[in-house]
């Protein structure tokens, strides 16, 4: 009976539960939707304070600029190459498997492609790098958006490090709201075994096991594709740097269950910061690392834009020439960083790379639709697993980790 205190197996169960009645009572999917957009919600709620008080306080904890400026360099460049890994995995899987060879392009779906094609025009990818810069800082914490919270945040933590005597008393003062806040979502936490069942419920409700028979090959590639990345990309990455990736995600397991059954890396991103914390890991690495890769450092993501790309251009016998597979590749590592780590945006995102190329018929993303939502808890994993990873990598290169720490803790 002690196990089913433990918060895994209790998520482990709601996931199970909420499969069983999405199948059996698949008109229950609505209420399961409701139960878990409002767990998402209730995430969501202290997402944006953490990430604003934990940076600012890593920042001025760290009193060293220098440093925070080679770290966010760093993450930078390591969100480029191991996020371009992902990108060439996935196209390379995918020209080799050819999952899409034989599909035949059904119609039921076709109606609703129009919403996710409009979203999707509407992405001017340029933007994206100045919408980095907040016009209102406000609006900013009201819509609980991450890249321009931490782009404030930095700013803040500056300011707050130039005003030389008298600024202890306003950092004191952060320390003890950010507890409060990590109170509010140990609280919170307690709640995500509910919140994974309404997640199951929903998506297996909704969309029912008979999506899964059609492109089963599609997904069982992808899920493929996903592991050989996790267990031997980012575990090489690991090994290189002395550290075991199984280890640390059994350390993570609570969260990779709940991401699970939420279906979004977001659920879980307070949570990883104060875990890699406790774990050795320097808060001033951790505020920059993990709130940047939500939207520099979408591997998961990445690996499905352009596995699906190839296999829409299987579909419809679309065969590539080497200047457009390098053109395809070019647009997908800009597109690729603008899908924020929540639900369905990967499938705006491809909607609006489709847009972009002009070789593939946009109807191709009526076959996806039905199968998306078990292919966003794949990407969301892969897209969780990649920033801890990221995290703990940057933290060792910038020797930012109490080792012994981690070894208690994590084990290596």
């Amino acid at each position: 009976m002690k196990y089913f205190k433990i918060l895994y197996v209790q998520v482990l169960i709601g996931i199970i539960f909420g499969i069983i009645v999405g199948i059996y009572i698949p008109s229950f999917y609505e209420i399961g939707k409701v139960i878990s957009d409002t767990f998402i919600n209730l995430i969501k709620m202290v997402i944006a304070p953490i990430i604003f008080f934990t940076v600012v306080l890593g920042i001025t904890g760290a009193g060293n600029m220098k440093k925070v400026g080679r770290v966010g360099g760093k993450g930078i460049l390591y969100f480029e190459i191991v996020s371009t890994i992902a990108l060439f995995i996935g196209l390379a899987v995918g020209t080799i498997v050819k999952p899409g060879a034989g599909v035949v392009l059904g119609s039921s779906n076709i109606q609703k492609v129009d919403t996710f094609v409009e979203k999707g025009k509407a992405m001017n990818w340029l933007d994206f790098f100045t919408h980095i810069v907040p016009d209102n800082i406000i609006s900013a914490f009201a819509k609980g958006d991450i890249i321009q919270i931490l782009f404030f945040s930095i700013f803040f933590a500056v300011g707050l490090m130039m005003i030389k005597k008298g600024n202890e008393g306003i950092i004191n003062t952060f320390g003890v709201i950010n507890k409060a806040l990590f109170n509010i979502l140990h609280i919170i936490m307690k709640l995500s075994p509910i919140g994974a069942f309404g997640g199951m419920a929903y998506t297996m409700g909704k969309f029912g096991i008979g999506s899964l028979l059609v492109l089963g090959k599609f997904m069982l590639t992808f899920y493929a594709t996903v592991i050989i990345f996790i267990f031997i990309v980012l575990n090489g990455i690991m090994r290189y740097y002395g550290f075991s990736l199984i280890k640390l995600l059994k350390y993570l397991k609570e969260e990779i269950f709940i991401v699970i059954g939420a279906s979004s890396s977001e659920a879980v991103l307070p949570s990883v910061m104060e875990k890699l914390e406790k774990a050795g890991c320097e808060k001033s690495v951790v505020g920059l690392i993990i709130p940047t890769g939500y939207s520099f450092n979408l591997d998961g993501t990445s690996i499905y834009l352009s596995m699906s790309i190839i296999f829409l251009s299987q579909v419809f016998d679309v065969h590539f020439s080497i200047s457009q597979q390098i053109t395809i590749f070019g647009i997908l590592l800009i597109t690729s960083k603008g899908a924020a780590g929540v639900t369905g945006s990967g499938f705006i995102v491809l909607a609006s790379t489709l847009t972009a190329i002009r070789v593939i018929p946009l109807e191709g993303l009526a076959l996806l639709i039905g199968v998306d939502r078990f292919m966003s808890e794949a990407r969301s994993v892969t897209n969780f697993i990649g920033n801890a990873v990221a995290a703990v990598v940057i933290a060792k290169h910038e020797k930012s980790i109490d080792m012994k720490t981690f070894k208690e803790v994590v084990g290596t």
